[in-house]
């Protein structure tokens, strides 16, 4: 998170002298002290996010390309004979952390024809527009990938 603050500050003075980079380095140890104390920020966070960033940018591809096939999918149910029959489907995810479960509930969403409305831990109710849509919900290829982030 330094050196994010550090970068961030060059970026937005938009050159590199002494008086910037002191200052620089001043006021990101401030800002760095400042989150630890108040918002809780430690190091081991930057690690985790660091040991798992390969997962998560995996993870975002992985999300564009099924909100792609939901799309198209939505779309052909729209100007196709068949109807939608909306239903909610429960189920648990299985998975054991909180950031797992959000990041579950706020991709489910995000894919077009689902909408997760009720989560509390790994307890999942989800609108669909055909049932169809929810079956297998617990073993998508979200929560498979879920599964491999680490603490």
């Amino acid at each position: 998170m330094y050196i994010a603050i550090i970068l961030l500050w060059i970026i937005l003075n938009g050159r590199i002298t002494g008086e910037i980079l002191f200052f620089g380095i001043f006021i990101s140890v401030g800002v760095t002290l400042f989150a630890a104390k108040v918002v809780g920020y430690s190091m081991e966070n930057d690690g985790r996010l660091l040991r798992n960033l390969p997962l998560f940018i995996g993870y975002f591809f992985v999300l564009v390309w099924e909100i792609l096939k939901s799309a198209l999918t939505v779309a052909l149910l729209s100007v196709g004979r068949k109807k939608p029959e909306p239903s909610l489907v429960e189920f648990h995810s299985g998975l054991q952390s909180n950031l797992q479960n959000v990041m579950l509930a706020n991709s489910i969403t995000l894919t077009p024809g689902t909408i997760t409305v009720f989560q509390e831990g790994d307890h999942f109710v989800v609108h669909c527009l055909r049932k169809e849509y929810g079956e297998g919900l617990q073993e998508c290829v979200f929560v498979k990938l879920l599964r491999r982030i680490k603490d």
